[in-house]
């Protein structure tokens, strides 16, 4: 699992698995690999829950308080807690379901759930969203989360945590070049000039080795345009107009030297280099950038969302989910205990373990989280107008994977980024590469 920033920040966060058809034929069906396994299999005296290294360990060590704490009711099993580290992650949690010694819930790869069900391996949470109805949490959702996960068989897996992408500005640099932080296409192109004559860069992105955050931007920029990579139904739709459009305007912003030319090459440790070293004035990146980074000049501020050339606002969100298996001791004791876990999941955020958005609407509204005037923009200006990689659908579904995970994203963001291409060369080239990887 790489990051979006370096392997000693909280960055982990939704990746998907990359080549999911080469990676499952190339999966060895054996038991499980890297610390997968665990004490519990079906038929075992507790719920076995995976979990990954969402932030610091102190995250984890508070996760496992919160699992290893639930007590059932009537004969609903008790659970277990086992952290299951990034590397080589799809290996250790393939290969322990088909030897049936994998986990009955578990967090994971934002696509995961999907994949597995492909596999015929996940066991569907209606019975857990009929519970939430039930006790009021359906209501606490935050609009659209939830919806995302449900198909024609069932709900797939329950999203607990938003990896918002937005925009970020240093203020004193907006200052110094002496313009406003921009508000639409336009605006964003003239203050990069400006921004650019006093060493600035005025969008911030790279996509070097391990840093998907130019991935995120090409995307981003897409579907603030009205555009994507997929129709309402799902099927391919790279070469649209508001496509085009959106790449001809990053390559403008190329040729102008807003994006740094030496961005195709830069890391997540130099992406982030480049804010801390306030070089950087203005980017997409992910929320808590400023704890990320370790600024605490309090000049680091999410920006409000730009409007496209016609009108459009939106940005890009990976929601990560908790998922059940049908290998489990007891369903029944499956859906209670991931009924009971969403439901303390406050605490994480009450003791700011978590740089991810909420799900929630009442953990948005603790103090613990509105003491930070960012996160109140995100949830007020960004949670709104976000849409998944699937846009211009909405349902995620196992594809996305090849789309998030593979090389022809990559391929596609670092040709934009050189400046040697024209939009629809680029789009051609990102176009043939997606249709064979899923051909595949």
């Amino acid at each position: 699992m790489t990051s979006t920033l370096s392997a000693a920040t909280p960055g982990f966060s939704r990746r998907g698995f990359l080549g999911l058809a080469a990676a499952a034929a190339t999966v060895p069906l054996l038991a499980a690999c890297g610390g997968g396994s665990a004490s519990a299999g079906a038929g075992g005296s507790a719920v076995k829950f995976w979990d990954m290294p969402w932030a610091a360990p102190a995250y984890n060590d508070a996760a496992k308080k919160i699992a290893e704490s639930y007590a059932p009711t009537g004969s609903n099993l008790k659970a277990s807690y086992q952290t299951i580290q990034w590397n080589n992650f799809y290996q250790t949690f393939s290969s322990a379901i088909a030897s049936k010694t994998g986990p009955a819930v578990s967090t994971g790869g934002g696509f995961q759930a999907f994949q597995f069900e492909q596999q015929g391996q996940i066991a569907y949470a209606d019975k857990v969203v009929d519970e939430f109805k039930k006790n009021g949490m359906f209501d606490d959702f935050l609009p659209g989360v939830l919806e995302p996960f449900k198909t024609d068989k069932g709900y797939v897996a329950i999203p607990w945590q938003l990896d918002m992408r937005v925009m970020w500005y240093r203020k004193s640099l907006f200052e110094q070049a002496g313009v406003d932080v921009p508000t639409d296409w336009s605006s964003l192109l003239e203050a990069g000039k400006a921004l650019k004559t006093i060493g600035a860069v005025g969008f911030a992105t790279g996509a070097g080795a391990g840093n998907f955050l130019g991935n995120h931007a090409a995307i981003m920029m897409m579907v603030n345009n009205g555009g994507g990579v997929f129709t309402k139904d799902g099927e391919l739709d790279v070469m649209n107009d508001r496509n085009v459009e959106a790449v001809e305007f990053l390559l403008e912003l190329v040729s102008n030297g807003i994006i740094d030319p030496a961005a195709v090459s830069y890391t997540g440790d130099n992406l982030n280099a480049q804010w801390k070293d306030k070089k950087a004035a203005y980017g997409l990146t992910v929320a808590g950038l400023p704890a990320r980074i370790g600024d605490t000049t309090g000049e680091l501020l999410v920006a409000s969302p730009l409007a496209g050339p016609h009108g459009d606002k939106a940005t890009i969100v990976f929601p990560n989910n908790i998922m059940m298996y049908k290998n489990t001791p007891s369903q029944e004791s499956s859906e209670a205990f991931l009924v009971a876990y969403m439901g303390q999941l406050k605490d994480l955020w009450q003791q700011k373990l978590m740089n991810a958005l909420p799900v929630f609407k009442s953990i948005t509204e603790l103090p613990e989280f509105t003491s930070d005037p960012n996160n109140v923009k995100i949830v007020k200006e960004w949670q709104p107008i976000a849409k998944t990689f699937a846009a211009q659908g909405s349902t995620l579904n196992a594809g996305l994977a090849v789309l998030d995970g593979g090389q022809a994203i990559n391929q596609f963001t670092q040709t934009i980024l050189t400046g040697k291409t024209d939009a629809k060369s680029a789009l051609q080239a990102f176009k043939s590469g997606l249709e064979s990887t899923m051909k595949k």
